[in-house]
């Protein structure tokens, strides 16, 4: 068959394709080991990210405890008997089951994979203890889980049993009248409440609701937990020890359990809305994912839009959760680190095909006089780009096949996102400098005789040149222009499964885009600074000098390999920047959530033993300061039309000053105005994630039972803690207003505080900022981020190294024939190395000066669109922290490297015979 010259198939010339590949087997081995190397860093980094963000997700959940539980409420149906009365109901605790079963029908399938077996909780209002002179209060509680049908968690009774019905069997659906005498209910007790409220079986607890009313609750035995560690206790700690501050200070709440058999006379017993149900769903971290998280995030908002209102006096079911907010904080973290992960891929990735690109044309540059012959002798373009093709692409493919397959052994698996443009690079550039290097050396067309025609050629040269470098430029400004406007973060339309492109492919390439436009900059002006040096070293007495800055000045026009090094060295330094700002960022925010070295969050039971708490800690050795302080969660404070919760503080202002000063979080000058009222009312400095509070306004702080306490926004607060909204004021001044301080948290600094806090957890919790460091250091998030800054730093310091070696390597024939001509001339072996050194220091001293400040520059330009306070805990932007000695490490690297390379190079040339330069005319 014979083909059309336009569909003709190409002819390959197998022992040319093979005398190829042996000759220049160790170039190509070194562009496979790159593509190989980024390929296992570009494959290795999108699963790694999916498993990190499935960790993430487990995290974040664990970390919330019971604030990620999902209640399910129903009102009760109404007991009205035929007779004007109530009627008990014996299957009481059959349809607190058949309650349990239809929350979690309603939570669909796919949301109740991811939930714990569900636990009933059956509580009755606070009562109060009215016998004893401390303040005591009592609720009665019923459990039912899937462990036991119709009860709760297994207990042993170890006095008395369990309790029982009121009635007998044949009354047990009595109907009783409402105005009747309080109906009896029989509770267990455990043995730490038993022991506390001093009573046996058969003893009577005297209790009154808030309205006093009388409750008839005896006691049927004592119960010891056959496992105290049951998820069922934990929503009613008070069943098995007495709880201190769960209904004000100073007050121990007692719980009494109720059993299938006495639920239905606690029923009776209780008004018809002093008895709650609710159906507990706790989260599994161990089955949630990534992607089942949105799809869950999704599911709990729809449930909760469809949800009854707390208003409906019917059995609608009525949702109430902080699930999805726990789901939407941590998905907004892991856009974040998704997107920066995609910002340092792009560097590596820009790198190596920079890379990839030189050592194309290092191997151009050999086969030139090969490739040349075969045109000569009938070889067609086609042809031969059909034979580098075939080479280039089996060498490409088989090794990131095998950066791949090294991904998916080493990690959860492989993504090809991210490889195929080094690929696709690998594949391409050889081919296609091998064809354009074989069609100019065959060419026909002659260098023009007109002056004006060949001014006109090289004006074409300067224009495509121009073309090319300003399309990079727009490029990168247009990148700027995108991450400043829109961000790094992926919109909330995004799908579920995270990828470091983050759906910002644009903006996350803007340091590496800006890098390359430095990079073109500095280009544009090394030629003139060489010829300069040319200049100036032509007026002096060295020879040396001379012939290195005519090496240098003849060489400096080369793209590649200045490109390669400024690259790779500005975008080292960005990725190093990146990883000491998140890691000094951590500590920052970890120092913001805790407020100092230590701190101690009092119990409220114990509230009033804070000051004592507190002179205890200051005598402890290694404490420097201690600061007693009150902070009240979700204050109600009117502003305007408007009621904010934000958190109160009330501290001594002058010693609050002397702690910020003792730490490294920042001074807040507006302290000075909060001592004295203004005009009747106590100065505050405010703080509002949403603009609501804002100094200059006028706010209330509502008091249960009590006045009001006019405040007046003088100034904006510090950051206290992780609260997006505070108030701050002075102890002394709202004290002098009416309102008693009673602190409740102790902050302190000191090389020993933390001992101090752990000595003194009694009735406090201990806040060590050590332990939270190491937590938010450990996180799967910042964990993640932090190692792929550090190893995208050094593949890039790696690249820019061999980007180096393949410069030398290209102009390395032509660098030393010269130096072996004028050998013969007398210049000896080791002022020639000094004249080699000469030659490559130029763009290598640029590389190493320029690259680091550049990258600085970009830190400084794009870190505030990253968002990386969302993964360090901080209240802004960081500002970038420099890595000093790394930055020394990039500078000083290139420059040993050179001292390494030039030696390397004179002892391969050293063997070659002076004859056999001057008459082959090369090495």
């Amino acid at each position: 068959m014979r083909w059309p010259a336009a569909l003709r198939p190409p002819a390959l010339h197998w022992p040319s394709v093979r005398g190829r590949a042996r000759a220049d087997a160790g170039s190509l081995l070194l562009a496979g080991a790159v593509v190989a190397v980024v390929t296992l860093l570009a494959g290795a980094v999108p699963p790694l990210l999916h498993a990190t963000a499935d960790d993430a997700v487990r995290d974040a959940v664990r970390r919330a405890d019971g604030a990620a539980d999902i209640l399910v409420r129903a009102r009760w149906e109404r007991d009205d008997g035929p007779f004007g009365g109530r009627v008990r109901d014996p299957a009481l605790a059959s349809g607190i089951d058949d309650f349990r079963e239809r929350a979690a029908d309603a939570l669909g399938p796919r949301l109740r994979a991811a939930l714990r077996p569900s636990v009933a909780v059956v509580d009755s209002t606070t009562l109060k203890i009215t016998n004893g002179d401390a303040p005591r209060s009592f609720r009665l509680t019923y459990l039912a889980n899937d462990k036991a049908a119709g009860g709760g968690p297994a207990v042993t009774w170890i006095a008395g049993g369990p309790p029982r019905a009121s009635v007998s069997a044949l009354d047990s659906r009595t109907e009783i009248p409402y105005a009747g005498p309080p109906w009896p209910v029989q509770v267990g007790l455990s043995e730490a409440g038993a022991s506390a409220l001093n009573v046996r079986p058969g003893a009577r607890i005297p209790l009154v609701d808030d309205q006093r009313r009388v409750k008839d609750v005896t006691v049927s035995g004592i119960f010891r937990a056959a496992d105290a560690t049951d998820p069922a206790w934990r929503l009613a700690p008070w069943l098995l020890r007495p709880a201190a501050g769960m209904d004000g200070p100073g007050i121990t709440r007692f719980g009494g359990l109720l059993s299938p058999d006495s639920l239905p006379d606690a029923r009776l017993a209780m008004e018809q809305d002093q008895l709650e149900r609710t159906a507990w769903f706790a989260p599994n971290p161990g089955v949630l994912t990534w992607e089942s998280a949105r799809a869950i995030a999704a599911t709990v908002v729809a449930g909760k839009a469809a949800s009854g209102s707390s208003a409906d006096l019917d059995s609608t079911l009525k949702w109430q959760t902080g699930l999805d907010a726990v789901l939407r904080d941590v998905a907004v973290q892991i856009d974040a680190a998704s997107a920066q992960a995609s910002v340092l891929l792009a560097a590596v990735l820009v790198v190596a095909i920079l890379v990839l690109l030189l050592a194309a044309d290092l191997l151009v540059g050999r086969r030139a006089p090969a490739l040349a012959a075969a045109r000569q002798r009938g070889a067609a373009l086609p042809d031969l780009g059909a034979e580098l093709l075939l080479e280039s692409a089996a060498v490409a493919l088989l090794s990131a096949a095998a950066g791949l397959a090294l991904a998916g052994v080493l990690g959860p698996g492989a993504a090809l996102g991210w490889v195929v443009p080094v690929v696709v690079a690998a594949v391409v550039a050889g081919p296609a400098f091998g064809t354009l290097a074989a069609a100019r050396a065959t060419r026909d067309r002659r260098v023009p005789a007109n002056r004006s025609a060949r001014r006109s050629a090289r004006h074409t040269g300067r224009l495509r040149r121009a073309t090319l470098e300003a399309a990079v430029v727009i490029a990168a400004a247009a990148a700027f222009v995108a991450l400043h406007q829109r961000g790094i973060l992926p919109p909330p339309s995004a799908g579920a499964v995270p990828d470091p492109d983050g759906g910002a492919a644009l903006p996350a390439s803007a340091p590496a885009l800006g890098v390359l436009a430095g990079a073109l900059v500095l280009l544009r002006l090394l030629p003139a600074g060489t010829r300069l040096a040319l200049t100036r070293s032509l007026r002096s007495r060295r020879p040396l000098a001379v012939f290195g800055a005519a090496r240098a000045a003849a060489t400096s026009a080369r793209v590649l390999p200045l490109l390669v090094m400024v690259a790779s060295v500005a975008l080292a330094s960005f990725a190093f920047t990146l990883g000491a700002t998140a890691y000094q960022g951590l500590a920052d925010g970890a120092w913001r959530t805790v407020g100092a070295d230590a701190r101690l969050d009092v119990a409220p039971a114990a509230a009033a033993s804070t000051p004592a708490l507190a002179r205890r800690v200051a005598a402890a050795p290694g404490v420097r300061q201690v600061l007693p302080a009150q902070v009240t969660e979700s204050a109600r404070v009117v502003s305007g039309s408007s009621i904010a919760a934000p958190r109160l503080v009330i501290v001594d202002v002058p010693a609050y000053r002397r702690l910020l000063a003792a730490t490294p979080l920042p001074d807040t000058p507006a302290l000075t105005r909060l001592t004295g009222a203004v005009n009747g009312a106590v100065p505050a400095l405010v703080l509002s994630g949403d603009g609501d509070l804002r100094p200059g306004m006028r706010l209330e702080l509502l008091r249960a039972g009590l006045p009001s306490i006019r405040l007046t926004a003088v100034g904006t607060a510090p950051s206290v803690g992780d609260a997006a909204d505070v108030v701050l004021v002075d102890a002394a001044t709202i004290a002098a207003a009416g309102m008693p301080v009673v602190p409740n948290t102790v902050w302190m600094t000191g090389p020993g505080a933390g001992r101090a806090a752990a000595a003194n957890a009694a009735n406090a919790k201990p806040v060590l900022l050590s332990a939270v460091l190491d937590a938010r250091r450990a996180a799967p998030l910042t964990s993640g981020l932090l190692q792929l800054a550090w190893a995208s730093a050094a593949t890039l310091l790696a690249l820019g190294l061999l980007g180096l070696a393949l410069g030398a390597a290209a102009s390395a024939p032509d660098r030393w024939q010269t130096l072996t001509r004028l050998r013969t001339l007398g210049l000896r072996p080791r002022d020639a190395r000094w004249v080699a050194a000469g030659e490559l220091l130029p763009p290598v001293v640029v590389a190493a000066l320029a690259g680091p400040l550049l990258g600085v520059l970009l830190a400084n330009l794009t870190f505030a669109p990253l968002e990386l306070r969302l993964l360090t805990g901080q209240a802004a932007d960081p500002a970038p922290v420099l890595s000093w000695w790394t930055l020394g490490l990039l500078t000083v690297t290139p420059l040993v490297a050179v001292a390494v390379v030039v030696p390397i190079e004179s002892a391969r040339r050293r063997r070659r015979r002076l004859g056999e330069v001057l008459r082959a005319g090369g090495s």
